[in-house]
């Protein structure tokens, strides 16, 4: 008997230039079984990309095992924004590689993508990616330790 793998609760925000490639990202993940939280925007007016980041941040750091997801136009200022979060390891990626070795090696517990680098289609699969792999832990704990040393 195969056993079922435990699924992580998913926290996901993006600002007005990633709302359409999160509510994508929402609805696969819904409809593959994953336990997800909309942290907004809902809709295409402008808004500032922090808030967002402030409110997916909280909930990993608060609740132990929630995986972050953020967008933005870029990725960028949603990981910078997120990454002043005491808890938080906040990854942009953009490829399979980095969508991997983002949890492999480094933890990271935020995925963040640009929504205008990325179609949807390779967008899904990073987060596939990302949510499929797994910390390696051994050298990379030490890592990490030096990393949290420097959250203040």
């Amino acid at each position: 008997m195969t056993e079922k793998k435990q699924l992580p609760p998913i926290a996901i925000g993006s600002d007005h230039a990633g709302f359409e490639l999160k509510n994508n990202i929402i609805r696969t993940l819904s409809m593959s079984g994953y336990t997800v939280t909309n942290c907004g925007t809902d809709g295409p007016e402008s808004v500032d990309y922090p808030d967002f980041a402030e409110k997916v941040a909280t909930i990993v750091t608060a609740t132990p095992g929630t995986i972050g997801v953020l967008i933005c136009g870029t990725g960028i200022g949603m990981s910078i924004a997120a990454n002043k979060h005491h808890g938080i390891r906040a990854a942009l990626v953009y490829n399979e590689e980095t969508a991997a070795l983002a949890h492999e090696h480094n933890n990271a517990n935020i995925l963040c993508l640009g929504a205008r680098e990325l179609s949807p289609e390779k967008a899904l699969t990073l987060v596939s990616i990302f949510l499929d792999s797994a910390f390696e832990n051994g050298r990379h704990q030490r890592r990490i330790d030096k990393i949290s040393a420097l959250d203040h």
